[in-house]
């Protein structure tokens, strides 16, 4: 899997939400609204989902294996955190 551009849409300082990513895979496919949350220990991703008639939320988009998940993860939280540091140096 080779993710091709990653676009940080929003920020979030207030709650536990951080920020809203986009990402394109491969120049073919876009996923939009994967969310970095401020969990109780670390940094997480939580992919694009929808409430179901129960009230229940459900990945709309998600990945197959433990190991795709932790790779995305991985490169995301990377590209958050770099750029955090770079508006930080900005400023």
């Amino acid at each position: 899997m080779n993710i091709t551009d990653i676009k940080i849409r929003k920020l979030i300082s207030e709650g536990r939400l951080r920020a809203i990513i986009s990402i394109t895979i491969e120049d073919t496919i876009a996923i939009h609204d994967i969310k970095v949350i401020e969990g109780p220990t670390r940094l997480f991703i939580a992919m694009p989902s929808r409430r179901d008639d129960n009230g229940v939320f459900r990945d709309i988009v998600h990945p197959i294996t433990p190991e795709a998940r932790t790779e995305i993860e991985g490169i995301l939280l990377d590209a958050y955190k770099e750029h955090i540091a770079q508006i930080e140096a900005e400023e």
